[in-house]
């Protein structure tokens, strides 16, 4: 009989960003540093547990029209068919067709805090994204329908009491159209995530909510189907002298 115990692993993985995103809260006192700690926490999360073909980083979101996205925080893009990713000096640009899912890190969920997730995520679902027939051997299948790109919020605590109640949800509210939320954790306290046909939010409060979350998400991407093919041509047409 082996000594492993799922439901200790599960708990472990939660209760390893909730130290670190604590931790990180008490002992780092200049906004920018602690900010820069908290992404990593969770964009390390997703990279050490999302499926190979996803990959997670702090990038800008770049068009074929050359309209940039605001820079965000977790960018969940594809890696397995996106032909470029733009690396310099420590700053990632990814083209918009490769995006499944962005995220606004804070250490705390609060008013603000969710209408500014609600304005990076805009800034990235207003792009341009292109989608090519794909040649097979038989001929051509038509260009994949676009996929939506997931927006959410994740944070350490929240501000509000209760944690995830009325005013929280009111926040979630104020942008359903192009800022809309889909889900987040608060990794204290609990998740959330919009409910299958849209029309409102479900919480999840106590548990192990870094975990939860975490698979969650993993099922929500699972839904999302493969990035488009993207027309390379469009954003080649910038070399232009």
């Amino acid at each position: 009989m082996s000594d492993w115990s799922l439901k200790n692993v599960l708990s472990g993985l939660h209760d390893d960003i909730q130290q670190r995103l604590e931790t990180i809260r008490r002992t780092m006192a200049h906004p920018g540093t602690k900010g820069d700690a908290t992404e990593g926490v969770w964009n390390e999360l997703f990279n050490k547990y999302l499926p190979a073909r996803y990959q997670a980083d702090k990038a800008h979101v770049v068009d074929s029209e050359g309209t940039f996205s605001q820079q965000i925080d977790v960018v969940v893009y594809d890696r397995q068919y996106s032909p470029f990713i733009f690396h310099y000096e420590g700053q990632i640009v990814v083209p918009a067709e490769s995006v499944y899912a962005v995220f606004e890190a804070k250490q705390s969920a609060n008013l603000d805090h969710v209408k500014y997730a609600q304005e990076k995520v805009r800034s990235v679902r207003r792009l341009l994204r292109t989608s090519l027939p794909i040649p097979h051997a038989g001929g051509t299948y038509p260009a994949k329908p676009l996929i939506p790109i997931y927006g959410g919020l994740l944070a350490f605590e929240s501000d509000w009491k209760p944690a995830l109640g009325d005013s929280f949800l009111g926040a979630l509210q104020l942008d359903e159209e192009d800022g809309k939320l889909d889900f987040g954790c608060i990794a204290g306290h609990g998740y959330f995530h919009a409910d299958r046909e849209g029309r409102g939010y479900a919480f999840h409060t106590g548990g192990k909510p870094a975990t939860a979350f975490l698979f969650k998400l993993i099922s929500q991407l699972q839904f999302s189907g493969t990035v488009p093919m993207i027309d390379v041509q469009a954003y080649a047409r910038w070399l232009a002298d």
